[in-house]
């Protein structure tokens, strides 16, 4: 973990923040005194509910809210929530856009569910045979996005557990990239209590965002919110 939990939005209900690489959401996936909710209590001084989770090696937007009722709301408007992801992954991406249906567990050791995750190229780097993709899951599998990288056969640099090694080796030496190159970049919803839309985008930081720069990337995409499947499409329009 490079950096402390970093406010990206606060109102009476809700509350946003930066999760940071290497940081728990909260004591019940690992044992660490520094969590996101609990770093959130500190930083606003009022008791924090989680409303989604990311994994400890992915940073980005965290959803969170003060309130138990309004917990509840944004879970039933979860499924209709866009949620878009960032990826630098092994090797050139031939297909500039794509979906992966590929079943896999809902939980550890549990049975293969359904699991759709579209996704597009963003950028490529020859120099270090790598693309740069972004990803929107349409279900809330265990490790999906993870899992439907390495189904692609472009697992994501850094990941220990269904990642390359040598490649996660060479980005480390040559980048100094230490870290899971996933970040949760954007995230699109209904406000639960007056109904307008919200949206957050948020540009990876810290080791990601330098490896990045020395690839000659661009971090956020130059069209946001134009990469909806139709058939999908949440009824959430961007503010003005």
């Amino acid at each position: 973990m490079e950096r402390p939990l970093r406010v990206v939005y606060e109102d009476a209900q809700l509350l946003v923040v930066d999760k940071p690489a290497g940081m728990l959401v909260h004591r019940g996936w690992g044992r660490s005194e520094i969590t996101a909710i609990s770093a959130a209590r500190e930083a606003t001084g009022r008791f924090v509910h989680n409303v989604h989770r990311l994994d400890r090696a992915t940073s980005g937007l965290l959803l969170m809210c003060f309130e138990a009722e309004t917990a509840r709301a944004l879970q039933a408007q979860w499924p209709e929530v866009d949620k878009r992801y960032l990826a630098l992954v092994r090797g050139r991406v031939a297909e500039p856009q794509g979906r992966v249906d590929h079943p896999i567990p809902g939980r550890e050791r549990g049975p293969r569910v359904a699991a759709l995750t579209s996704w597009r190229r963003l950028a490529a780097a020859e120099s270090a045979r790598c693309s740069w993709l972004e990803l929107r899951p349409h279900t809330g599998r265990l490790h999906q996005l993870r899992r439907h990288l390495k189904h692609l056969s472009h697992p994501i640099v850094g990941d220990v557990r269904y990642g390359d090694g040598r490649v996660n080796r060479d980005f480390r030496t040559r980048f100094d990239l230490h870290r899971l190159a996933l970040h949760a970049w954007s995230l699109r919803l209904r406000h639960p209590h007056t109904g307008g839309p919200l949206r957050f985008d948020l540009a990876p930081a810290d080791q990601l965002g330098e490896a990045l720069a020395a690839l000659e990337i661009t971090a956020s995409p130059p069209d946001a919110g134009d990469f909806l499947a139709a058939d999908l499409r949440p009824a959430v329009a961007p503010p003005d």
